[in-house]
């Protein structure tokens, strides 16, 4: 007896045209994905299209926002990966109905609709809220560092930067040598010769104009040279701050110490530097060079805010290497976001490792009514800080001696270490893909959107499941 097997024949055409659609299981992610998607509010993204329906048709902004919240969801945030997927990926298709977007056309949504998406995280957060996930009794607030699109190999100082900018004036001068010879190459195009087309091109720049100023922050120019030019501004920028802001020639001029005795030698003049000091990026400006445990990195300080379920309920990005200073706004932030979501009972229990203790914004918590559990001394450190002895440091270490406010304090690592865990190991979120900081924000604030929503998923299928 001949062996048995079924048939693998591939040149087997179908004998009806088949449906995408009956070869993704009921319970997939994709489904409940489009679904959510349909109950969220995407004016945001319609508007920004004309309402004459004149112009080449564009892709449905309910699809593309779809399409990039699996692809964030499962770790596939490249467009060139996400327009393979609406080629290969069974459930990339059904969310695309079968188009293919290329990865030009997903890149510039995304940049497009900047604002639009990461307004996103509130209607998912509503989501979670309507399911019951986004309780408060207990919350942690944490900072993760994620890796800027520049390296740090593109760090300059202002002379490196001057040197750049000249050397690039030259090739300029150049090419204009040998593209205009001997004209002055300033010489007027024709549209604008008459006085009717200066006044139609005048009017088309100030309408470009008003539109550039609706946006929330300058975006990073992509050329090097725009870029080499923006960082060197800025550097400048910061020298003229420090020298307008100084107050050390007031304080020469008074003559007298902070004590009130006077000077035993009048003290040596302010002299601003020649050139602004420090060294900036000339790949990502906004990005800066953090400290980790492992070394530094180029990139932000992504903060967070997780509840017991692990829901992120405020997602915020920030330069500073450090988290003193970023708890009051980011429990703010939360208190915010869950407003929005309906959530008005908000007594909770704030969670935050030492790193975050800053007297007076948990003196303004505490006094609102929220508890804070902070250490003012970290784990390394043997005895206390010099100097952070009675008053509330005292306070602090009493309460967090106490059982139950030691038990409490123990879920803060399980909490929000997890989620960023998740984030950068399994989702692969360990770097951002587009430059500047509301960019950084915008993909943040996407990426932990998708996280909890992920999130809401399993909780739905869960008891199925069980």
């Amino acid at each position: 007896m001949s062996q048995n097997f079924l048939g693998c024949d591939r040149q087997q055409a179908f004998l009806l045209p088949p449906s995408l659609d009956e070869w993704l299981p009921e319970d997939h992610f994709a489904r409940f994905v489009i679904a959510a998607v349909e109950a969220m509010d995407l004016s945001a993204f319609y508007g920004d299209y004309r309402a004459d329906g004149h112009g080449r048709p564009a892709h449905d902004p309910a699809m593309m926002v779809a399409l990039l919240v699996y692809a964030y969801a499962r770790g596939q945030r490249s467009s060139r990966v996400i327009e393979r997927g609406c080629f290969e990926d069974i459930a990339l298709r059904v969310i695309s109905a079968n188009r293919q977007p290329d990865h030009t056309t997903i890149a510039r949504f995304r940049q497009r609709h900047e604002r639009a998406l990461a307004a996103l995280f509130g209607q998912v957060l509503g989501l979670c809220a309507q399911a019951g996930l986004a309780e408060v009794a207990v919350l942690a607030v944490d900072g993760t560092r994620v890796h800027a699109n520049a390296s740090e190999r593109a760090m300059r100082d202002y002379q490196q930067l001057a040197e750049e900018a000249l050397r690039e004036a030259a090739e300029v001068d150049a090419a204009e040598d040998e593209r205009f010879g001997d004209r002055r190459g300033d010489e007027l195009p024709a549209e604008l010769a008459s006085a009717q087309g200066r006044k139609k091109w005048l009017e088309a720049a100030r309408r470009r104009l008003d539109a550039e100023r609706e946006r929330e922050a300058r975006p990073i120019p992509q050329p090097r040279p725009a870029r080499v030019r923006e960082a060197k501004r800025r550097l400048d920028e910061e020298l003229a701050t420090e020298v307008r802001a100084n107050a050390y020639e007031a304080y020469r001029a008074n003559g007298r110490m902070n004590n009130g005795r006077r000077f035993g030698s009048p003290p040596k003049p302010y002299v601003p530097p020649e050139q602004p000091a420090g060294r900036i990026n000339v790949t990502d400006p906004d990005s800066r060079t953090l400290k980790t445990p492992r070394g530094f990195l180029q990139g932000y300080n992504a903060q967070a805010v997780c509840n017991e379920q692990q829901i992120v309920v405020a997602a915020e990005v920030s330069v500073s290497s450090a988290d003193f200073g970023q708890m009051g706004p980011m429990i703010d932030k939360a208190r915010g976001e869950l407003a929005a979501a309906g959530i008005t009972d908000q007594r909770s229990v704030i969670l935050a490792d030492a790193g975050y203790w800053h007297g007076e914004q948990i003196d303004r918590l505490m006094g609102e009514g929220v508890q804070v559990l902070v250490p003012p001394d970290a784990d390394k450190r043997r005895g206390t800080r010099p100097g952070w002895n009675g008053g509330r440091y005292a306070f602090m270490r009493n309460v967090l001696d106490t059982p139950a406010a030691s038990e409490l304090y123990a879920q803060r690592q399980r909490m929000i270490e997890r989620v960023f865990a998740d984030t950068k190991f399994n989702r692969r979120a360990d770097r951002f893909l587009r430059r500047g900081r509301a960019a950084a924000r915008s993909e943040w604030r996407l990426i932990t959107a998708t996280g909890n929503l992920l999130k809401l998923w399993r909780h739905t299928i869960a008891p199925a499941a069980a």
